[in-house]
């Protein structure tokens, strides 16, 4: 060989080298942990995840080709978050998707370095998670939910609906639920400003639920309020029959709380379908080199109301016409 045809061969090589060496990176199989919030029979959770699988196949990324999606359900038990936790980890990881404060508490607790994508995690700053919005720092960002202030706005809404309210009682599992120490400052200020005594009251199994109600309603003019748990979210029908059996009104965070008898719920207006896909997003940009500490933190600013008449009625409350007006959903 001509030593002129030996150079203009060994530069082809080095320029195709490079571009060969990027696809290969680019097709290399990565893997990502999915801790999901709930259990696997729960047909609203499993659309969530389906969008954001579905998300990803359209961004290139392909379950069981490019990509390989590990996913765990912690079944509204803290000690299962941590548990599953573990295992993604040990699995290595190039991004874990987090779904609630519970799970990604586990996470932050087991890993400091692996990139976390969160859902569904109630303000991320007062919890210590990220530092700001616009810049998390850290290896931790994501999608919240609720500011902690809100905590106050549903005592509002049912000392409007039931003005003789003299105290209300919060009801949630702390191992479940360690952010709703949050929720209760602000319970607590709203409480002392509207005269209305407060009480937290902590669940830990199922049973503890109905005695818990129980004891509430030997309180004079007692109402109840959920705040985000995913322990009494799986328990919503018994937590309605037992309250509604004891003319206590309720009022929860939970999307779909008035549909199982709950007298008003008060939750962000966010299509979580649509949460899930822009989580894909995010996963995406960190496989392709962004960090998690550029990603700004989201947070849901238009909020919804529902009510339940039957429920209202039943309990011998007359809504008032203006909070009626108020209200984006009525379960007749």
């Amino acid at each position: 060989m001509k030593r002129r045809d030996f150079i203009t061969l060994l530069g082809a090589a080095a320029l195709a080298w490079p571009a060969a060496a990027r696809a290969q990176q680019r097709n290399r199989e990565r893997r990502i942990g999915v801790l999901m919030n709930g259990i696997a029979t729960q047909a609203a959770l499993q659309s969530y995840l389906a969008a954001f699988v579905e998300a990803l196949r359209q961004l290139d990324w392909i379950d069981g080709q490019n990509l390989r999606i590990d996913v765990r359900w912690n079944a509204g038990d803290a000690a299962l978050a941590r548990l599953y936790a573990a295992q993604l980890i040990g699995l290595q990881p190039d991004v874990i998707l987090a779904s609630s404060t519970t799970n990604l508490t586990v996470v932050r607790e087991a890993t400091s370095t692996i990139p976390v994508v969160f859902t569904q995690v109630s303000d991320p700053v007062a919890q210590g998670f990220v530092a700001s919005m616009t810049r998390p720092g850290g290896n931790l960002t994501g999608f919240g939910a609720y500011e902690f202030s809100i905590g106050g706005k549903l005592l509002d809404l049912l000392k409007e609906i039931a003005p003789g309210l003299a105290g209300v009682a919060v009801m949630f599992n702390p191992d479940t639920s360690p952010q709703s120490k949050f929720f209760m400052r602000s319970i607590e200020a709203a409480g002392q400003s509207l005269g209305v005594q407060t009480m937290a009251v902590q669940v830990h199994a199922t049973g503890d639920i109905e005695p818990a109600i129980e004891n509430i309603a030997h309180q004079r003019n007692c109402g109840l309020i959920l705040t985000t748990d995913t322990f009494t979210g799986l328990r919503q029908q018994l937590i309605v029959d037992t309250a509604n059996r004891h003319r206590l009104p309720s009022i929860a965070t939970t999307i779909d709380f008035v549909k199982y008898g709950g007298l008003m719920n008060y939750t962000y207006n966010l299509d979580l379908v649509d949460i899930f896909r822009q989580a894909a997003g995010y996963v995406d940009r960190i496989l392709k080199g962004a960090k998690p500490a550029d990603l700004p933190v989201q947070m849901p600013t238009k909020f919804r109301l529902a009510l339940n008449l039957k429920t209202a009625k039943a309990l011998g409350l007359e809504i008032p016409p203006s909070l009626l007006a108020r209200a984006d959903e009525v379960i007749e």
